[in-house]
């Protein structure tokens, strides 16, 4: 018996990559399966194709499985409402949803426009907001519901390129972190992970380097989308239930449990700070702790497990 066995589950961005991965493992592991994907591009431009969905849907019901597809967009709220509504009237109800869907609009900051903003956020930030607000209600009254959201290392530690997605990253970790706190009482619980795998995201980025080169290769070997499905699942199990408000990373085989901010240094001065007292003593204190501008490969420079 799996340990999704008699839960339904909702898989958006199902057709490629995490999403796809994970709604095949959450079939093998006895879940029963709305698989969605618009199947558009990565930079979300285009009007999508249903084709992508239906297939990972036809290939759970090819292994004995139950699935249907969904090909309407997280960033619509009553295409989201009537996704839940389609796994309560195919399957009999909804427990859990897993939320990797996703674009990306890499440009500097300085180069961005508000089209690239707006794009990244409605899809990831205004996309997470729709699948956890439009089932939260239900999951309270069924005192039983898992969210698993994404985020990315380009919010949690920095990627040059990609302040629209981190600054949705980012965002993302907050509305899990409320939805799992406002849960607590109600079993709804709420967590995030960070992917290091090889999909067609990460494959879009422009190799500039032969270091670059290495990178890719050793992210496209030794970093998969079904090493992350697994965690996913998992967190969707009933045997989790004491698992929420987490942030999580996957890197190849290796798990990840991000801290969360925290105070790390505290300067009190009796008669009060001025900006010149704050530039002679309060800064300089606190300089040894600051932390430095490394994106996410000077984090994690070791190749992955």
């Amino acid at each position: 018996m799996g340990v999704l066995e008699g839960k339904v589950v909702l898989v958006t961005g199902g057709g490629n990559g995490i999403g796809k991965e994970t709604a095949l493992l959450a079939a093998k592991e006895g879940a029963k399966v709305v698989v969605n994907d618009l199947g558009g591009g990565l930079t979300g431009g285009d009007e999508g194709d249903a084709g992508p969905a239906e297939a990972v849907a036809a290939e759970i019901r090819k292994a004995g499985g139950e699935a249907v597809s969904n090909s309407d967009s997280v960033t619509d709220m009553k295409a989201v409402e009537g996704m839940i509504e389609q796994a309560k009237d195919t399957f009999g109800g909804l427990n859990a949803i897993i939320n990797p869907a996703g674009i990306l609009r890499d440009t500097m900051f300085h180069k961005m426009s508000e089209d690239d903003w707006d794009r990244v956020i409605d899809v990831h930030l205004r996309g997470s907001f729709n699948v956890t607000r439009a089932a939260v209600e239900l999951f309270r009254e069924q005192e039983d519901g898992a969210f698993v959201l994404f985020t990315s290392t380009s919010g949690l530690i920095g990627n040059i390129g990609q302040a629209n997605y981190a600054a949705a990253k980012m965002g993302i970790v907050g509305l899990s972190r409320i939805v799992a706190m406002e849960g607590e009482r109600k079993s709804v619980r709420s967590n995030v992970i960070a992917p290091f795998a090889w999909t067609r995201m990460i494959a879009s980025i422009p190799v500039k380097d032969e270091a670059g080169a290495q990178r890719v290769e050793r992210m496209k070997n030794g970093m998969r989308a079904d090493q992350v499905a697994q965690l996913a699942v998992a967190l969707c199990a009933d045997r989790a239930k004491h698992v929420s408000g987490q942030i999580f990373a996957v890197r190849g085989n290796e798990v990840i449990l991000f801290d969360q901010p925290r105070p790390v240094k505290s300067l009190a001065r009796m008669e009060g700070w001025t900006p010149e007292s704050l530039i002679d003593q309060a800064l300089p204190a606190m300089s040894g702790s600051f932390f430095g501008m490394g994106a996410t490969a000077s984090i994690f420079p070791y190749d992955p497990v």
